[in-house]
């Protein structure tokens, strides 16, 4: 594994991270078993792949934010802010996913704390997110960040509460 110099952040797409963003997305996707075919027409094109995902943008009926998180020129994951919740149940505030190489590093509970703190920028006093039950590794994150748990949506999926912290 590669020795990170700087500490990872999350910042929005940017084209400085092509080669690792390719085949980060590319060994994550093979890992799950999943569909790669999305990967050639992102590399065809890289510059407008992220530029289609810069700024405030309505995904799942809601203005929603992505963002990379980065070291250098490594991509490490990304993560979608939405401003707001979508009308039905089925997701929260923050997504995340950190790409397979670089998984089991803390990266992912760093991620969230980041996004919680652009998310009090955002006006948001608390943050709802969302985990499969039998996703072990989301569930610590989400708990390493304080999440409380409140129940689950009509996909059974967990929700917990994490309030977004206060600018000291």
């Amino acid at each position: 594994m590669t020795a990170l110099t700087t500490s990872p952040r999350l910042a929005p797409p940017t084209v400085r991270v092509r080669e690792s963003y390719l085949t980060g997305e590319q060994a994550d996707m093979v890992h799950r078993g999943s569909d790669t075919s999305w990967l050639a027409d992102a590399s065809r094109d890289f510059a407008q792949f992220v530029a289609d995902r810069v700024g405030v943008r309505e995904r799942w009926g809601v203005p929603s934010e992505v963002f990379w998180f980065t070291a250098e020129e490594h991509y490490i994951g990304s993560l979608v802010i939405r401003h707001q919740l979508p009308k039905d149940d089925l997701g929260g505030h923050i997504g995340y996913h950190v790409v397979h190489p670089w998984q089991r590093q803390g990266h992912a509970t760093t991620m969230l704390g980041q996004a919680l703190t652009i998310a009090r920028g955002l006006g948001l006093d608390r943050a709802l997110l969302t985990v499969a039950a039998d996703n072990a590794p989301s569930l610590g994150v989400v708990r390493r960040n304080g999440g409380t748990p409140d129940g689950t949506n009509s996909d059974g999926q967990l929700r917990f509460w994490i309030d977004t912290p206060t600018a000291p």
